[in-house]
């Protein structure tokens, strides 16, 4: 070994390897490329400041926008025994669960918490798709049921910001059962007279939309976002007709009265205070 490997080597790739250095000074648009400083990409709320494309937003930074400034209190939910059918694909599903955790720093795809939006005071439901896709399995269930119980005993607003492929399919048939909890959860906000508001961002699917996310009382849905069942590929092939390039999108769901508001996520917080204000106006 000579003195370049031993002494210099280890020198540079010390320096190279920093721990401060930890992510990119720039981000490539997902749609039109576009080369982004990332703290101002950040600063728009991971929307393009180019094109406008809407980039992932992870739920602890959107909650940090949406409530008012250290009103945010996390709601803690029992994740319990995830992989009680032991389920493995190419992948242990307990492996699995460690690396979204490890990713996300969350027991699981949903990110509870409970304060106020202009001084209204809400509970809100957000999905990290990192997670798993964010799809729904029991604790997903768990937390859900939690998160209306604590609306309806606070007399707030439940807010829901789904991000999910849909059921998670190393649960079985207790993922689907999550599907009725959820739905008959959300009887319970109704018989309290509370609002239940949707903000469908990208991308909404399977067992989640077929759920809760199409029963809210008001549905806003971030631009371009993709809102469906089944993929369109499949509906395609299943009905054997070509559909239109911008079918399921939230767009197209505006158009035909699916969903009520398509609001650029810096726009959230206001329209959010404006229904807030309406539907809690005499409760």
């Amino acid at each position: 070994m000579n003195w370049l490997t031993k002494s210099v080597l280890p020198k540079i790739k010390a320096f190279v390897n920093k721990d401060e250095i930890k992510e990119n000074l720039w981000v490539k648009c997902n749609s039109c490329e576009q080369m982004i400083f990332s703290k101002d990409l950040y600063e728009n709320l991971n929307i393009c400041t180019t094109c406008n494309f809407h980039m992932p937003f992870y739920p602890k930074d959107r909650l940090k926008f949406l409530f008012d400034e250290n009103s945010m209190e996390l709601i803690d939910y029992s994740s319990e025994n995830q992989d009680i059918l032991n389920f493995k694909d190419i992948k242990k599903y307990s492996d699995r669960l460690k690396q979204s955790k490890l990713v996300t720093e969350q027991d699981d795809c949903i990110y509870l918490a409970k304060g106020k939006i202009k001084n209204f005071p809400v509970v809100v439901a957000a999905f990290d798709f990192r997670f798993m896709g964010g799809s729904m399995g029991r604790s997903v269930g768990n937390a859900f049921i939690k998160g209306v119980n604590v609306a309806v005993d606070q007399k707030c607003a439940f807010i829901t910001i789904p991000s999910s492929g849909g059921a998670r399919m190393q649960e079985g048939i207790i993922s689907l059962m999550q599907m009725p909890r959820t739905i008959a959860a959300l009887q319970i906000i109704e018989d309290a007279k509370l609002p239940h508001i949707v903000i469908l961002s990208n991308p909404t699917t399977g067992g989640v939309t077929a759920s809760f996310a199409m029963l809210g009382d008001i549905h806003i849905a971030e631009p371009g976002a993709t809102i469906g069942f089944a993929g369109k590929r499949v509906i395609e092939k299943t009905v054997k007709e070509k559909l239109p390039e911008n079918f399921q999108t939230a767009e197209y769901l505006l158009e035909h009265g699916m969903v009520d508001i398509v609001a650029n996520r810096n726009e959230h917080r206001q329209v959010l205070s404006n229904i807030l204000e309406i539907t809690l106006s005499n409760t």
